[in-house]
């Protein structure tokens, strides 16, 4: 696996669900910041700042989000494997989500140290704001 560039991005997220087919404000793919709406059968999921969070839905809060610099070819393999396995073997949660251009992953606030430590012990150049 090659060293991976993962930024600490500044403040806080929050992850929500929503019974499908929920009606979400029309401005929240205009709010700063990473913003990730996923809709299946089962349910709609927003990832957004915590400011810009949609209410009415199950919320929970206190994540903080990893980008990883890209933009990254599709054609690598185990980018995110390599982020998982060594969060996981630091005992860190992790909530993943990948874009056109990359992979993020979001830990829970009170994971964050030891999530960059463990990416820093893997290999990856982890940098904080």
């Amino acid at each position: 696996m090659r060293r991976l560039v993962i930024d600490v991005v500044a403040g806080d997220y929050a992850v929500t669900r929503f019974e499908p087919g929920t009606a979400l404000p029309a401005d929240l793919l205009t709010a700063t910041g990473l913003v990730s709406v996923t809709s299946t059968p089962d349910e709609v999921s927003v990832v957004a700042p915590a400011g810009v969070t949609p209410e009415g839905g199950r919320t929970e809060p206190g994540w903080r989000l990893l980008t990883v610099r890209g933009p990254l070819e599709f054609t690598l393999t185990g980018i995110m494997a390599s982020i998982a396995g060594s969060l996981a073997a630091a005992g860190v949660s992790l909530f993943a989500l990948s874009t056109f251009d990359t992979d993020h992953v979001l830990v829970h606030d009170s994971d964050l140290a030891r999530a960059v430590t463990a990416l820093r012990e893997a290999g990856h150049d982890v940098h904080t704001s």
